[in-house]
């Protein structure tokens, strides 16, 4: 007990050390509300973006469908309303009818009722979305093929609601906005699935309302292409001032789309203007949230212990396809993939940080194990979670509570955590609140951690996201501190990924690890023990430490070689969402493993962007 009370202490203490010359930021970067078509559908009739920005700041709201009084344990930094620009707020208007006649003829009229009474039967009922993905998608199977028809589902006066709706989000996101206390960034998201390719992008300014009542959001009813996306943003960038950062995201289950190779998806090869595109809006991310974690998986990632993370093997739209981990679904062998396009183009499209966020649709940003409400409305309690939807079982089981996005800023303001994501200095969580620094320079020695604190190795070194170069093998000051209401850390990693010649490599080392463990033979360091009880959902964090910090010099260095290191830190394992539910509904979580594919627990972690290093 003093063991854990000390390590306590010290993770309290070591944050305001961290935070000396920028702050640490949390939020949430993909929040859905009312306004969004699926969260509509999905029940949730209550929660807009004011009862949003009100939760994500720590007050009770009431939820949607349990109408209990629900709150975040500890309340975020910054969020994001990032509602589908497809039909935003027209499923709400058509099931409350409300869609406005002011201005329709006689057949405009009579459509708009038939709409009106088909939704008050479609609305509720959450296996009808797969109705809307049937009908208001290309049939085809073929990705390419699918992309070449945006997704449409004519309603009359629909792009009038869609406007209304914009309008009244981004007035809740300046009313909510609190420089030095709460950011409320004005945001929407692009959602691209042609053929069940999940191409989503979250899209978020750094302007305010008189900016945004500029422009609609571009939706992928207009175009699935994300070019087309990018050179709207480059047009609406010019016209309004505001900036835009563009966040892919469930590349998972991307069908191998969200990072190509060579081609791309208009199946014509990857040029210089493509490549220039993508890197100035996609400076980030999304690497884990409740649809599964993207970082890599073990088909692609034989030798990582720890690569089968959170995984959700199930495409959005059911049938076309049996789901297959691709190189162009992941994270680590998109970053070494860049590697491989920067040799023949000279320019990296690659180049991004990580975050985590929760793709919340209740409007609740909770990424927190125990008190995790779910992706939808109608899967947000133990019963609810449990039960079978359309293609995948036990589908609120199946979501993971996960995740959020970490911010290296100079304060809590719109500028502040923009320019934060642009230059990269953020970093992803599974959901506990892991505080991580990390910076490179070649002139770091082994040692140092215990001489310098992190302020000092931030001005000494390169952060993460930044760039390194030099004829001496690059060292890591690296700093990882509990999250003070969650587990210990079990250890952290570095993962490097690099270029020789035509193919890239990866490999992942134990950097500092908790306890007496020794490396074995091919140099990995055995797992922690699991204390985690089945049948109560408690654990024990005397196997882990509070901080763990030391600074690593890459052994396998080559000059001549791009490389590429991001940190990933472990915390010992703690129970899953669905394990405290099953205990919750009297059922044994063995069994539930055993009928779901779901642990009983998972080792929650961090993901830090990554530092690359360029030959000379």
């Amino acid at each position: 007990m003093k063991k854990v009370v000390a390590g306590i202490v010290a993770s309290l203490l070591v944050l305001p050390v961290m935070a000396n010359q920028k702050q640490l930021l949390w939020g949430d970067t993909h929040v859905h509300t009312y306004y969004s078509p699926d969260s509509y559908i999905n029940q949730n009739f209550s929660v807009g973006p004011a009862t949003a920005y009100q939760f994500a700041k720590g007050l009770p709201v009431i939820h949607p469908t349990t109408h209990t009084r629900v709150q975040i344990q500890t309340p975020l930094d910054f969020l994001v309303i990032s509602d589908h620009a497809e039909s935003m707020g027209v499923f709400r208007a058509a099931h409350s009818k409300a869609i406005p006649r002011d201005d329709l003829g006689l057949w405009g009229r009579m459509k708009a009722w038939l709409v009106e009474h088909a939704f008050a039967y479609l609305v509720g009922d959450p296996d009808n979305i797969s109705l809307f993905l049937k009908y208001a998608t290309a049939s085809t199977t073929d990705v390419i093929e699918a992309a070449k028809t945006p997704a449409s589902l004519p309603i009359p006066n629909a792009a009038r609601i869609q406007r209304q709706s914009w309008l009244e989000s981004i007035a809740a996101a300046d009313a909510a906005n609190d420089p030095g206390n709460f950011t409320a960034l004005i945001g929407w998201e692009w959602s691209a699935i042609p053929a069940g390719s999940n191409l989503h992008r979250v899209v978020f300014t750094n302007g305010d309302a008189s900016h945004a009542e500029q422009f609609i959001p571009f939706s992928s009813s207009v175009s699935n292409y994300p070019e087309d996306l990018w050179q709207w943003l480059d047009k609406t960038s010019a016209e309004t001032g505001a900036d835009f950062i563009a966040i892919p995201h469930n590349a998972n289950i991307s069908r191998g789309f969200m990072f190509p190779a060579e081609k791309r998806l208009r199946d014509t090869a990857i040029d210089p203007q493509w490549i220039a595109q993508r890197a100035r809006w996609e400076t980030v991310v999304e690497v884990t949230q409740v649809k599964g974690d993207s970082e890599t998986a073990p088909a692609l990632s034989p030798n990582d212990p720890f690569a089968a993370f959170e995984p959700f093997p199930y495409y959005l739209k059911p049938g076309v396809a049996d789901y297959q981990a691709f190189e162009g679904d992941f994270i680590r062998s998109a970053l070494r993939t860049g590697l491989t396009i920067e040799q023949q183009f000279g320019a990296n499209p690659y180049r991004f940080g990580v975050i985590g966020s929760t793709d919340s649709h209740t409007g609740l940003a909770t990424a927190e194990e125990p008190n995790f409400w779910g992706k939808m409305a109608t899967d947000s309690t133990p019963q609810s979670k449990s039960r079978d939807s359309g293609h995948i079982e036990k589908l609120g089981w199946a979501m993971s509570a996960s995740g959020l996005a970490a911010v290296w800023a100079e304060d809590n303001s719109r500028e502040s955590i923009f320019a934060a994501f642009k230059r990269r200095e953020v970093y992803a969580t599974t959901g506990p609140r892991i505080a991580v620094q990390v910076y490179a320079s070649s002139e770091f020695r082994p040692g140092d951690e215990l001489r310098m604190d992190p302020a000092t190795a931030r001005a000494q070194g390169v952060a993460m996201g930044g760039e390194i170069s030099g004829p001496t093998a690059p060292a890591f000051f690296i700093h990882a501190a509990k999250d003070p209401n969650s587990a210990h850390l079990d250890r952290v990693q570095m993962v490097k990924g690099w270029v020789d010649g035509k193919q890239s490599f990866e490999q992942v080392y134990d950097v500092v690890w908790a306890g007496k463990r020794k490396p074995d033979a091919n140099g990995l360091v055995p797992a922690v023990i699991d204390t985690v009880d089945a049948a109560t959902g408690l654990y024990s964090n005397d196997q882990g430490e509070a901080i763990l910090s030391a600074v690593w010099v890459d052994p396998d260095f080559n000059a001549a070689q791009s490389a590429f290191y991001y940190v990933r830190v472990l915390e010992l394992p703690t129970p899953r969402h669905s394990t405290l539910d099953a205990i919750a509904l009297n059922v044994d979580p063995l069994q539930t493993e055993a009928m779901t594919g779901q642990p009983v627990s998972i080792q929650e972690r961090a993901y830090t962007s990554p530092i690359w290093y360029t030959p000379e």
